[in-house]
């Protein structure tokens, strides 16, 4: 915070090289779809090329534990818009939309009082309702300029009403993205207002739909398997995780029998991604504001690529929770430093943080925690602990995690037929691949004790906090942890 503020400060003093408001940072918010973590440089993967990310990271400070609360797109683009953890924002398929009180509390809608100008391009993934029931509606005339779309969108630009003036010279859209925050940003930064500008991909959602353009970047690419792929390592897990599409999509997507072949495709539409980055970061150079742009990097969900033998998302484990986030501050002492936090952080704490950044007040009872704290200093912590949410298909998936910079602890609930009460426990500071279920560990004994007391304090605040609508309030009882002899 202190540093923040003497950056500010030094904005004010040196108005020349700076935005006409000069108090304020532009903000840039590029958001993706189902990224896990290796699927960067800069989180250690050296098959892959994405350079203007890992600049980018070079630039500012990258996160290596942040976890989506939820991870399913919906519920956890409500999360990072509001700042609240899905049962407050009552929001995700099969429960229903977000509720107009809360989107006018969300970072888009704040700034935009606050005097920015705003711009979101790409998929929305979120519909807002006057009523838990009413029909939901895309909010287009919320923002000054709008390149958004309902549903998943689509990856040819032709096909997204907002983007059809960019279809002939980008007819896919992941670059298209690119091109329109360049246009944006051209525009906003001779005006008198700060920015804000939110781009969100559908990149590398599936379907699997990779720019031709890009087809020689890894064309007949071997790629190195993580340490937890297959089956086998799978084997500890519970019974109820295997239930949802994310366990046959292991073979249904190709995993098993052409795992480089889905991996090529994989990394070629983040490779895209990347491209369109770098195209925002020369416009934010040419346009003489990247003095006082800060820009956040992350994606709503990770990706079981393999790992364990699933495919897809939504499981409470660690390539489908725990994604990318970057953060750049420019002129921040702190940044060109190439620095790492290892602090807790999750997809609540988008909300606080654009709102800090923007000099504005963080509404009280929120979820989330401003990262700035952590990028003026990355070895100090805020989070002790964060949920780990799943309350979307099949009820045997249904679970509730709780996780600490060093353990996760989840329970499976679903308990019909064949299927017990499960509890996982993981030590993620040794066991990073969650390689061993370390809850009949005797050596482990305290920290389960520990973990369930942090689980159950999760289910209370649930109980006392959930929405009184779209069905949220029975999952806190489905969640009690049964008394351990």
């Amino acid at each position: 915070m202190k540093n923040l503020r003497g950056f500010l400060l030094a904005l004010i003093l040196c108005p020349a090289s700076v935005h006409a408001d000069d108090t304020k940072l532009n903000l840039v918010f590029f958001l993706t779809d189902d990224q896990t973590t290796y699927s960067l440089g800069c989180y250690g993967n050296e098959d892959v090329k994405t350079p203007h990310i890992d600049q980018l990271a070079a630039d500012g400070i990258a996160f290596d534990k942040h976890y989506d609360t939820t991870a399913i797109c919906m519920a956890s683009r409500a999360s990072i818009l509001t700042g609240l953890f899905e049962y407050r924002t009552g929001c995700n398929f099969e429960h229903g939309h977000l509720l107009e009180k809360k989107w006018k509390k969300s970072y888009p809608m704040l700034l935009r009082e606050a005097g920015y100008v705003t711009a979101m391009a790409g998929k929305f993934g979120v519909e807002i309702t006057a009523k838990p029931e009413g029909k939901g509606r895309l909010p287009e005339e919320d923002f000054d300029r709008w390149g958004g779309g309902p549903g998943q969108t689509n990856y040819a630009t032709a096909r997204n009403k907002s983007m059809k003036a960019y279809a002939k010279e980008f007819p896919h859209s992941t670059v298209s993205y690119g091109a329109f925050g360049r246009d944006f940003i051209k525009d906003s930064a001779s005006g008198e207002k700060p920015f804000c500008l939110s781009i969100s991909f559908k990149a590398p959602h599936k379907p699997a739909t990779p720019d031709p353009q890009f087809d020689d970047v890894y064309k007949g690419k071997t790629f190195k398997k993580p340490d937890n792929y297959g089956r086998d390592k799978g084997e500890h897990f519970s019974e109820q995780s295997r239930q949802g599409r994310q366990f046959v999509r292991f073979e249904e997507w190709g995993y098993a029998e052409s795992y480089d072949e889905v991996m090529a495709t994989y990394h070629q539409q983040i490779y895209a991604i990347d491209v369109a980055v770098g195209m925002v970061r020369k416009a934010i150079e040419e346009a003489g504001v990247a003095g006082n742009t800060a820009i956040i990097f992350t994606s709503d969900n990770g990706f079981l690529c393999g790992s364990h033998g699933y495919g897809s998302k939504v499981l409470p484990y660690e390539e489908a929770s725990r994604v990318p986030l970057i953060m750049y501050l420019p002129g921040h002492e702190n940044s060109g430093k190439g620095l790492r936090s290892s602090a807790l952080t999750g997809n609540v704490d988008i909300h606080p943080t654009l709102l800090e950044l923007a000099g504005l007040e963080v509404p009280r009872g929120i979820d989330g925690l401003s990262l700035v704290s952590l990028y003026d200093d990355p070895e100090s912590t805020t989070h002790d602990q964060l949920p780990l949410i799943n309350v979307w298909g099949p009820k045997e998936v249904h679970s509730l995690g709780v996780v600490t910079r060093d353990w996760k602890y989840v329970n499976w609930p679903y308990a019909e037929g064949s299927f017990e009460r499960t509890e996982e426990l993981f030590f993620l500071r040794e066991d990073p691949n969650e390689l061993t279920n370390a809850v009949g560990d005797p050596a482990h004994s305290s920290a389960l004790e520990e973990m369930r007391k942090r689980y159950d304090a999760e289910v209370n605040s649930w109980m006392q906090k959930a929405v009184p609508y779209h069905n949220y309030q029975p999952f806190g009882k489905l969640f009690e942890r049964e008394e351990t002899p």
